[in-house]
């Protein structure tokens, strides 16, 4: 590397850097759900970290950047986390963590065993496949998101965040294949890798900075009739939305904002705005998920369904699997089905008998 360039690649390691920073600090000090933000702002620290340990002058500068190397190796980890916990609006569980744990365990082998190709292989497939299913992750909940600054994340993510993660697995593979391919400049560690990364550091970071109250912050349920300012025909659209949802529309497996806003015979953005900002909602599933709730909690809690099974009553909701029903029922309840359904029971039972008394 010619020492215009590695001058030109310093710079752009140090914006990156900068960029990075603010972006966690962002992250951290938002009002989003513990597990968001403690992703977001180790998904920064992590690619501080990756962006400085794999310049080859940075490293002759630093020295022996083994903990800087240790740092970065969970990269893929975090981002994939972050990516979980902010489009897939719930925490994180202790076993969703996990593969954070594994990369830094593959790094480890890599450091301890440069030449060992069986952890490098490894180690790059694991990070090759978070990036894929991160992918699938922020493209699955497109539709039916309701936030509009989010809506434009998924498509930055998609664009350029993920899309940078399987291009920088596919080029190291051909790197290792062929050291001395022109595509090693795109790797991390050469100039127009760092570049790349910086770039699409600093458009998430800008778009995020204009969004952040909105996709970070507290989701916040407006009241419709104390609000003096409400459209009247947003007053008739939420009318109209009532009734179709009282027809039991919600049972439909599938439902999407698209076939109630075309049922409504409204455009979808503003079905999706009212919903939101009028009835505090952030996704449709989670809407469509409060009816279907309060019919399964209806049937669980009637002696005449105690025969019928948690999962056929889910079903009959229209939940099309059980691991959402239950994520959904207990954000709702704070139990679970079958706990909530015997208790409900029970309560029903002693009532009864104290009636004859």
């Amino acid at each position: 590397m010619g020492e215009s360039l590695q001058v030109f690649d310093l710079f752009v390691r140090g914006v990156g850097v900068g960029a990075t920073t603010v972006l966690g600090l962002v992250l951290a000090r938002g009002r989003a759900i513990t597990s968001t933000r403690v992703a977001g702002a180790l998904m920064c620290a992590s690619l501080i970290a990756w962006l400085i340990s794999e310049s080859p002058m940075l490293r002759s500068l630093v020295g022996q950047p083994t903990p800087l190397v240790i740092a970065a190796f969970p990269v893929g980890g975090f981002f994939w986390c972050y990516l979980n916990s902010v489009f897939v609006d719930r925490p994180l569980s202790l076993i969703e963590w996990s593969p954070t744990i594994v990369l830094v365990g593959l790094g480890m082998i890599i450091v301890a065993g440069p030449d060992n190709d069986a952890g490098w292989i490894a180690y790059n497939s694991a990070t090759g496949m978070l990036a894929l299913h991160a992918l699938f992750v922020v493209a699955r909940g497109w539709n039916g998101d309701l936030l509009e600054g989010r809506r434009r994340l998924r498509g930055l993510v998609l664009g350029l965040g993920a899309a940078f993660a399987l291009c920088s697995v596919v080029l190291g593979f051909m790197a290792r294949a062929e050291p001395q391919g022109v595509w090693r400049d795109f790797l991390i560690g050469g100039p127009f890798g760092g570049l790349i990364l910086s770039i699409v550091v600093i458009a998430y970071a800008a778009l995020l900075l204009q969004t952040r109250e909105e996709v970070l912050g507290t989701p916040i349920k407006a009241s419709l009739l104390a609000d003096p300012r409400v459209e009247a025909a947003d007053r008739v659209l939420l009318d109209k939305l009532n009734d179709v949802m009282s027809r039991e529309e919600w049972r439909k497996e599938g439902l999407t904002i698209g076939a109630v806003a075309a049922s409504l015979g409204e455009p979808e953005h503003r079905l999706r705005r009212l919903i939101n900002r009028r009835l505090g909602h952030r996704n449709f599933a989670e809407f469509v998920n409060g009816y279907r709730i309060e019919a399964v909690k209806a049937r669980l809690a009637d002696p005449r369904e105690a025969s019928m099974t948690v999962a056929t009553i889910a079903y009959d909701a229209g939940f099309r699997s059980l691991a959402p029903f239950h994520r959904a029922f207990r954000a709702a309840t704070g139990s679970t089905p079958a706990d909530w359904r015997r208790t409900q029971l029970a309560a029903l039972s002693e009532l009864e008998r104290s009636s004859q008394f």
